[in-house]
């Protein structure tokens, strides 16, 4: 019989995967944590989606953590879904994430535990109030309603731990004989269940009966009193969920490992089938219960026996599934294959067509492009003829005074000022070469408006916008400036008075300075005015409104020289405004004053001296203020590194090295060696923590490299800073 039904599963599921039509939905599963009950639960979900091709399944798995179930729900919320099945970790905790959902229109089904909030589409899960009791009625009758009891509850603040101590207490409550030792607190883990026993400070030699709120916890118990020697042979164990796997509750009744465990049923496809009726707005219950029940040494053997039957037959249907999809597949490739020739077939016939009406056309207009080409020729030739005399009396000159004794004699500036006349000499006539290569055989067609359009720029120095780092000419702790101007003779002209002192960026355009500025964070800008794509006014209040650059100075360098033009500069945050033409050494001197009157905050954890301004400092700079808080909330964390400071503010390492070190003269790693010790020191004088657990308290990993870095900071041990 069991057979039939699942081929009649298999067959229903290959009907479903033949249609690919209708809508497609995406369901997501948030589990509380990831264990075999919810293995078990996760397999019957995969199994139900066999019903549903047109179903999507997204787990995660919170592993007992509120604020991991929260995230991935969140996340599960921002990829799309359109429907939410979730296992709360906590009754109040989780409901803020779960209501979000809910309010942007998102079904949402809350499975066997709950919340504290009402914004949910359905729920469905057993009783857990009534396992409690259960379990508490079958203790007392197997201590013929007199004996001693142990509890063991799950997680704090999870429904399920409340509802089943619950039902146990008032279970209890009917058997004034029976005496409740102590409730200890676990976490539904083993390991949770087994320390909580090991910490208990009274004696539990005489406890009669365990009541673990779970199966894994109740072997936790047995464990920990086997260890601490306070296992009596009398003691029985009992738990919840009734798993048939390996170690699951019901092979340990068998085993009598337990006396009893009570049946937490999982019906992952029941589960789906309510996410799919609620999408496709089909009738569903607000309220489901599922049926459980209790599980002896009677009646487990037998129910061992049947899941190992439905597991193989669930296997078996696996394979057949398996084996359906893969000839869906092979299908679906002949398909395309098919479709695929056809296709390659009409193309065929319509290349074919189309070459011979070309062949044709090309016969007809073979005569009268010959002549247009030649007229082209003549035409391209001439022109280059025209403009080689010009260029033969501008570079001959050129070409003798570069070998007179007065040009090789010449100051930098003066050879550079020559080499750039020189230089788009030369390129203007390689220009009029590769028009005159057309004479010797190449197509006048290829001489394209792009190369026109360079011609021009040669002449006129306009409209470059290559990205040029130039090589250091400073020191490698000299500061960076950026030079932003569309113009290269200008460009050129900066490099040979700002290189001798500073390192130097280079940007053609507003909008490639704006990109350089983001990835180098520069010392100081320089930019022209009037530029392409983004002008100078723009630049520099972009640069000014981004919290990475907003502390850098900005120069405006232009020929615009009235006063209502350096109001403007002004008023887009320039700090200074020079016009052209200008002195080079004034230049010099008004960068230098702007670079040394930068702000810096050299200590943002000092006590005393530098308190008040970092106050003041960090109130006004979002940037210090974000930089503290990532550092200080992340003391602790022993692996933190500049890298995982910058992600946190979304920057690159280089880009808040230089941020930060513009601001406060030290690099990051050294700040926050300086918050650790800071903090050391205030726990050292606060606290009577040892020195290694302070060390391990504030990220060291090394008592004696902490005790090393203290005592460079303050000139003492540690130690010695506490006897003080």
């Amino acid at each position: 019989m069991q057979s039939k039904y699942y081929l009649f599963i298999l067959f229903i599921s290959i009907l479903t995967a033949c249609s690919n039509g209708g809508k497609q939905y995406k369901i997501g599963i948030s589990q509380c944590s990831d264990d075999i009950w919810r293995e078990k639960q996760n397999s019957e979900l995969r199994m139900g989606a066999y019903f549903h091709r047109n179903v999507k399944l997204c787990f995660a798995a919170a592993y007992d953590s509120d604020e991991r179930q929260v995230q991935q729900i969140d996340s599960l919320v921002a990829t799309g879904i359109d429907l939410l099945i979730v296992a709360p970790n906590q009754v109040a905790t989780i409901s803020p994430a779960i209501d979000r959902a809910y309010d942007k229109g998102i079904p949402v089904i809350v499975f066997e535990r709950k919340t504290n909030s009402q914004k949910y589409t359905a729920y469905m899960g057993a009783d857990n109030y009534e396992m409690g009791r259960v379990m508490g009625d079958y203790i007392a009758s197997r201590l013929q309603g007199k004996g001693r009891v142990l509890e063991v509850m799950g997680l704090k603040g999870s429904s399920p731990a409340i509802e089943r101590h619950n039902g146990f207490e008032e279970a209890l409550k009917d058997h004034p004989n029976m005496e409740k030792i102590a409730t200890l607190q676990g976490d539904w883990t083993e390991q949770s269940a087994y320390q909580a026993v090991k910490n208990y400070k009274g004696d539990l030699s005489q406890v009669d009966f365990v009541f673990g709120q779970n199966d894994r916890m109740a072997v936790g118990v047995r464990k920990a009193l086997e260890e601490k020697g306070q296992l009596s042979a009398k003691t029985l164990f009992c738990g919840i969920d009734g798993l048939p796997g390996e170690d699951g509750g019901i092979r340990l009744v068998r085993d009598s490992v337990l006396d009893a465990t009570y049946i937490y049923p999982t019906h992952g496809d029941q589960l789906l089938q309510m996410a799919v009726n609620i999408l496709e707005g089909k009738p569903y219950e607000k309220e489901v219960r599922l049926m459980s029940a209790l599980v002896t040494r009677q009646n487990a053997h037998v129910l061992l026996m049947q899941n190992e039957e439905i597991v193989r037959q669930s296997k078996y249907v696996d394979q057949l599934h398996e084996q359906a999809d893969n000839y869906l597949q092979k299908l679906d490739t002949q398909r395309v294959i098919n479709a695929m020739f056809i296709v390659l077939v009409v193309l065929l016939l319509i290349v074919a067509a189309l070459l011979y009406r070309y062949h044709i056309q090309k016969l007809r207009m073979e005569e009268e492009r010959g002549k247009m080409e030649r007229e082209k020729l003549d035409f391209y030739t001439q022109a280059a003829h025209e403009l080689r005399t010009p260029l033969t009396l501008i570079e001959g000159p050129l070409n003798e005074l570069a070998s007179t004794e007065t040009i090789r004699k010449a100051d930098n500036k003066a050879a550079e000022m020559f080499g750039i006349v020189q230089r788009n000499t030369a390129n203007l006539s390689q220009l009029v070469n590769k028009i005159l290569d057309v004479q010797v055989g190449a197509p006048a067609k290829d001489l394209s408006s792009q190369q026109l359009d360079e011609l021009t720029v040669l002449q006129g120095n306009e409209g470059q916008t290559e990205e040029t780092t130039t090589p250091k000419a400073a020191g490698a702790e000299a500061p960076t400036l950026l030079i932003v101007d569309d113009n290269a003779d200008i460009r050129s002209y900066l490099r040979t008075i700002l290189q001798p002192h500073y390192q130097l960026l280079e940007a053609a355009d507003g909008k490639e300075g704006l990109r350089m500025a983001h990835e180098q964070v520069p010392d100081l800008i320089v930019s022209d005015v009037m530029m392409p794509v983004m002008n100078g006014l723009e630049f520099c209040q972009e640069v000014k409104a981004d919290f990475l650059t907003s502390h850098v100075p900005v120069v405006l360098l232009t020929a615009r020289a009235l006063s209502k033009h350096q109001i403007e500069g002004y008023q887009s945050g320039a700090d200074a405004y020079i016009t052209k033409p200008f002195n080079a050494d004034v230049f010099l001197a008004r960068i230098s004053n702007l670079l040394k009157n930068r702000t810096l905050l050299h200590d943002l954890w000092s006590k005393e001296e530098q308190q008040e301004k970092k106050q003041t400092v960090a109130k006004e700079d979002p940037f210090i203020c974000r930089f503290k808080t990532v550092v200080e909330e992340r003391m602790a964390d022993s692996d933190l590194s500049v890298e995982d400071i910058g992600a946190e503010m979304h920057l690159s390492r280089v880009q808040l090295y230089r941020k930060v070190k513009a601001l406060t003269g030290k690099s990051p790693v050294d700040l926050l060696r300086k918050a650790r010790l800071s903090r050391a020191q205030g726990m050292l004088a606060d606290t009577s923590l040892s020195v290694s657990e302070i060390a391990y308290q504030v990220g060291f990993t090394s008592p004696s490299y902490f005790a090393k870095c203290f005592k460079d900071e303050y000139g003492k041990v540690p130690g010695e800073a506490r006897n003080l």
